[in-house]
């Protein structure tokens, strides 16, 4: 590419270290997106800005690479389950929150809503959109409406939230229709907050559903048992197989076994088994122990 006489009109071409730089981060999204070797992709992201941080940081494409850099190792770090050292990982890089870019600023707000640890970046997001210089940055306007319904809206803060809207930061990032909408869903969320649930919650939901599985499953092993119960009645007083013994024998081992019976919901089915049990027991050796018993009268 051809140097051009004014500065101004074209950029100057890459420098040697911008150039390895940018090879770096190509290598580094390589083994992210193809590779998914997200471990090496963070030790890749590491080293480029490591050596980044020693060039020259007039050029504005530096701000760019390093961004780069940052955006592949806060994924890499989500897919290695490292998420909760996100922020500080980030802050070693830029060492002051209002120098965060915007868009690093928005994927952080987004991967600790989805963890469900908003307030991790409540004091991070409220001091960078304080910051009179980041009002001018394109990506303000997201960083605020994120910072609303992620963070201060989940963690009911209503009246920080107001404060945003109708103040410097909501003059600044919304017209007149976005704040009036902004107002309509912190309302409408603190009337859901005071009214009571209509319909059952889901853990109530999740609890009927195991108590009508686990009917389904004691029905269904009653009804084997009695199943197993009218056939030992067929056998009559000669002695049975050593098949139906083992048959037996499985089946207890399947009940007892491979069922906790230290578990609370255990314990109803588990005693009517006991039950059923007790019953087979008597088919299978009374008649034997009442002629026992009668023979020694005699």
């Amino acid at each position: 590419m051809s140097c051009c006489s004014t500065s101004s009109v074209c950029s100057p071409p890459l420098t040697s270290s911008l150039t390895q730089m940018s090879s770096m981060l190509d290598t580094a999204a390589e083994q992210m997106m193809v590779h998914r070797d997200f471990q090496a992709a963070l030790d890749t992201c590491d080293r480029g800005l490591e050596s980044l941080a020693n060039v020259e940081q007039e050029d504005s494409r530096c701000g760019e690479i390093k961004a780069g850099f940052c955006i592949l190792g806060i994924q890499a770090l989500a897919e290695l389950n490292q998420w909760r050292g996100v922020l500080s990982w980030v802050l070693q890089q830029y060492e002051h929150q209002e120098k965060i870019p915007a868009k690093i600023m928005q994927m952080c707000i987004l991967l600790y809503s989805k963890v469900g640890e908003p307030a991790v970046m409540q004091e991070a997001a409220r001091v960078w959109l304080h910051c009179p210089s980041n009002s001018r940055v394109t990506g303000f306007r997201t960083v605020a409406e994120l910072y609303l319904l992620h963070v201060l809206v989940p963690l009911g803060h209503r009246d920080e939230a107001l404060e945003l809207i109708v103040g410097e930061v909501g003059g600044s990032a919304f017209t007149e229709d976005q704040r009036q909408a902004a107002l309509d869903v912190v309302e409408e969320k603190e009337q859901q907050k005071q009214e009571p649930p209509l319909n059952p919650s889901p853990n109530s939901e999740t609890t009927a559903h195991t108590i009508s599985t686990q009917g389904a499953v004691v029905r269904k092993l009653e009804a084997t048992l009695r199943f197993f119960y009218r056939k030992l009645l067929l056998i009559g007083s000669g002695s049975f197989s050593l098949r139906k013994v083992f048959m037996a024998a499985v089946l207890l081992y399947m009940l007892f076994l491979r069922l906790d019976p230290a578990h609370p919901s255990s314990f109803m089915w588990i005693s009517k088994l006991l039950q059923l049990l007790k019953q087979m027991w008597s088919a299978m050796f009374a008649p034997y122990h009442q002629a026992l018993t009668h023979s020694k009268g005699l």
